[in-house]
């Protein structure tokens, strides 16, 4: 039986991108634009007539703020949300929001020659769509919610036990607000945590920094050259590969261009693969949600080179593809609800340390 294409309603105030972006969704045989909309009151009623599988919503629009008409949608009627937003400081806070509001994915769309810079971005915005389809959409949280600074009470300081140890964090769609879970269960002493997260340039900074207000930990966008200190999480820069490498007594991230990895700049594959060459078993190895199977063969590297791996488990990802195709590599030690992995790292480590104590 031929499954029935994706039904899309795209919601934007500029009809070129309306136009453009139902092109787009168009030629893609497993999906149909059914709809469009020009501002969020228009779109609220064609949604409702028509109950698209997906909607694409521009961030800024006239007559009510998209931010607004998200949160209120995700309240009343979920639905899966691609976000259309600027590659703009403002845009990038935007969409952060947007993430946490609920948004499955977004896709930057640039500020001048829009018509060409959307059409290149075709494949990705119809892989986001599909995404989309695939993801469990979650209501909007209460607003006391988000205001949570950091989470849980503080787990206990770990002292010297994190100091050769470094945690690789692989995420894509669905893995903003996993990893910010993540890294707000951490105490400040934890091991140093590199993060892949697929973003282009330009939002990779905002999203350290909104982390770096909220963890314990401090957060930042990786730096070329510089120290992988405990305590400090590194972000992959937007369209740039982040590795590990080892300089004397000390590890220091490397940042380079190159050539996109799995079709991704940067690629878990890339910084997983030096784990499992630099790091071996001093590492652990989590990888969050995400479609497609983006780091799961270097994370199979890591593994055998002695690290100890966790996968998120199927009911709490948004996409259950990057996990999936790494516990189908035999990558994964462990699969666990995303709110039971730091948990789990932070016993972890204090066993490994126990069982090399009993062995002196």
């Amino acid at each position: 039986m031929t499954k029935a294409p994706i039904r899309v309603v795209v919601v934007d105030d500029s009809a070129l991108v309306r136009s453009l972006l139902a092109e787009i969704v168009n030629h893609h045989s497993d999906m149909r634009c059914v709809g469009t909309a020009a501002d969020p009151f228009a779109a609220r009623e064609v949604i409702r007539s028509l109950d698209p599988d997906v909607v694409t919503l521009d961030v800024e629009m006239p007559r009510m703020d998209g931010l607004d008409f998200l949160a209120r949608l995700m309240r009343l009627r979920p639905t899966p949300v691609v976000m259309v937003s600027t590659l703009t400081e403002r845009g990038a806070e935007t969409t952060l929001r947007a993430l946490e509001l609920g948004a499955v994915d977004f896709v930057a769309k640039p500020k001048i020659g829009v018509a060409d810079g959307l059409r290149r971005l075709g494949d990705d915005i119809a892989d986001k769509i599909r995404a989309a389809a695939q993801s469990r959409v979650r209501r909007a949280p209460a607003a006391a919610a988000v205001q949570v600074a950091a989470g849980p009470a503080p787990p206990a300081a770990l002292g010297r036990l994190s100091t050769e140890k470094l945690i690789f964090v692989g995420a894509s769609t669905g893995g903003t607000e996993a990893t910010k879970e993540l890294l707000l269960q951490l105490p400040p002493d934890a091991p140093a945590v590199v993060i892949t997260q697929h973003m282009p340039p330009g939002f990779t900074r905002s999203y350290a920094a909104r982390l770096d207000g909220l963890a314990r930990i401090r957060v930042k966008e990786a730096v070329d050259g510089e120290r992988v200190l405990p305590g400090h999480a590194y972000v992959a820069p937007g369209g740039l590969h982040l590795s590990v490498e080892r300089s004397g007594a000390n590890y220091v991230a490397r940042v380079r261009d190159g050539e996109p990895v799995n079709r991704h700049k940067p690629s878990v594959e890339v910084l997983f693969e030096s784990a499992a060459r630099v790091v071996g078993p001093n590492a652990f190895g989590v990888m969050l949600t995400g479609m497609g199977a983006d780091g799961a063969k270097a994370m199979r590297a890591m593994r055998d080179a002695g690290s100890y791996n966790v996968c998120q488990d199927e009911a709490t990802c948004v996409v259950f593809g990057m996990p999936r195709e790494a516990i189908a590599a035999g990558a994964a030690h462990e699969v666990l609800p995303l709110a039971r992995i730091a948990p789990r790292l932070l016993e972890r480590l204090r066993e490994t340390a126990g069982a090399a104590l009993n062995r002196v």
